[in-house]
Formats: C-alpha cells, structure tokens, sequence
C-alpha cells in the first residue's frame, strides 16, 4: 500500500512545480491543513482526448464576443496595401 502524506498548502504553493512533476510521474499528492487532506493532485488520464481537455479554454469571452461568418478570411488587398504603404501617416515622421 502507497504511503499518504499530506502536503501542507503553504507548501503546496511553493513547490508547485515539482509537485505537478510528481503528480504526472504517478505519484498521487493530497494537500490540505493539519494533516488532513483536503484536495488531490493526479495525473492527467491519457486517454483524456486533447480537443476535451482545451473544451473550455475561451469560456471567459462566452456570450460576450461574436465573431462573424468569415471572420478569419484575408483581409482584403487594399487594407493590406495601406499597412505597407503606410496610408494615413503623412503627418508622422519616419526614420
């Protein structure tokens, strides 16, 4: 039977990397307060689909952006042509 120890969560906070590290190797790592553990850090399951795991990584912006049928088309060539030829910056000086 693995020997549980539960790290302390000041600890936890500063050696998170390394527990992480440890966490991926297969190591299950309890933290919590006064010896009792209150959270468990796991390795991620392999069989754990990529496209699962980045699900929810905009969900800040849900409902708050709309991006609109074609928004990652090129842009058109004389928006292109006024960033090289410069268009609109007479009045700065370029050195």
């Amino acid at each position: 039977m693995e020997k549980t120890y539960t790290v302390p969560i000041h600890e936890a906070k500063s050696t998170l990397s390394k527990l992480v590290k440890r966490a991926a190797a297969g190591e299950t790592i309890y933290i919590g307060a006064f010896g009792r553990p209150e959270a468990v850090l796991t390795a991620v399951s392999p069989d754990l689909k990529r496209a699962e795991m980045r699900k929810g990584a905009f969900g800040c912006m849900k409902g708050k952006m709309i991006l609109h049928e074609g928004w990652e088309d090129p842009l058109p060539d004389d928006i292109i042509d006024s960033f090289y030829s410069m268009q609109g910056l007479e009045d700065f000086e370029v050195k």
